[in-house]
């Protein structure tokens, strides 16, 4: 007995000592993340490649990089450029939708399919309405492990840093083109982050936000101007449900190669992990059909003129 309550000590110092060095890790790792093109090379843009920019702006970009990264050389160019370039593809836009990924965080618009089609959606809709759009991903997460055991600490924290990285570049890009409007869109994980911006944001009526699948354990902070999907239309998100059961079944029945419906396999999060329902593409009538109807509330101009 004692000699099992010695290795059960053991075992805690070490798990102790493991997740306090994942914590030092995380917070002294600065991942500023990357925007760029959808469909871009998600790298970042070298300050001599770009065009003209006035003065003003190029100096707001350098007081907000000063500000976030004073202290990092490297990572204050860096941001710097990426302002600068989103600058430079938002200047003549009315519209621009920033992506947040889920999971991890390092994925790019064009591996996340169900996305990629609602951003054309997005895109179409906004165009019928008269107005012009850009769609920029947003990579908060290098893919190495000390990126994502970052994004780890950051999840549980409620993405503290990496949301005010988002809302210092949707900051920006607002202040510096008058008349531009943001939708930051999230899916599942990205939806905290994006619902974080927004409340970091609430008092600027030129920012949206369009969130589907977030995780049950989130609650919402801003609801105005803001759509919130946690289902298709078609089956309910286990995953934003928080229905454990039906998420612990078809990850099992997943990991154990048992044959899964066609919302069981879509409804992938991480690796063997299913949950129904976290699947959100622009066919659903549930999900078109409700972001039409939010951006036409919003952005019509019969509404747009009646709101002056």
């Amino acid at each position: 007995m004692k000699l099992n309550l010695r290795r059960l000590g053991i075992f805690m110092a070490l798990v102790t000592v493991l997740l306090l060095g994942m914590f030092l890790t995380a917070f002294s790792y600065i991942d500023i993340g990357i925007t760029d093109l959808a469909n871009g090379e998600g790298k970042p843009v070298a300050i001599a490649d770009l065009p003209e920019i006035p003065e003003s702006v190029a100096e707001d970009a350098a007081a907000m990089a000063m500000e976030l990264y004073g202290d990092y050389q490297d990572k204050y160019d860096e941001f710097v450029s990426q302002l600068l370039a989103a600058y430079v593809e938002a200047k003549d836009k009315d519209f621009v939708v920033i992506f947040n990924p889920g999971g991890w965080g390092t994925k790019m618009l064009e591996r996340s399919p169900g996305w990629q089609e609602i951003c054309q959606g997005i895109e179409s809709e906004l165009d019928n309405l008269g107005y012009s759009s850009l769609v920029l991903d947003f990579r908060r997460t290098t893919g190495s492990l000390r990126g994502i055991n970052k994004e780890l600490v950051e999840l549980f924290s409620v993405y503290p840093s990496k949301a005010k990285n988002l809302a210092k570049r949707v900051e920006f890009l607002t202040r510096n083109v008058p008349d531009l409007k943001i939708i930051v869109a999230g899916e599942s994980n990205g939806a905290v982050i994006s619902d974080t911006v927004m409340d970091m944001l609430r008092d600027d009526p030129k920012v949206y936000s369009i969130q589907t699948g977030p995780p049950f354990w989130h609650r919402q902070m801003t609801v105005e101007r803001t759509l919130v999907l946690d289902t298709n239309g078609q089956v309910p998100d286990a995953f934003s449900c928080g229905d454990i059961p039906a998420m612990l079944f078809t990850s099992l029945k997943a990991l154990l190669g048992m044959p899964l419906t066609e919302e069981e396999e879509a409804g992938r999060i991480f690796y063997f992990v299913r949950a129904p329902g976290h699947d959100y593409r622009w066919q659903y009538p549930g999900v078109n059909l409700r972001i039409a109807g939010f951006l036409e509330e919003n952005f019509s101009l019969v509404s747009e003129s009646s709101s002056n």
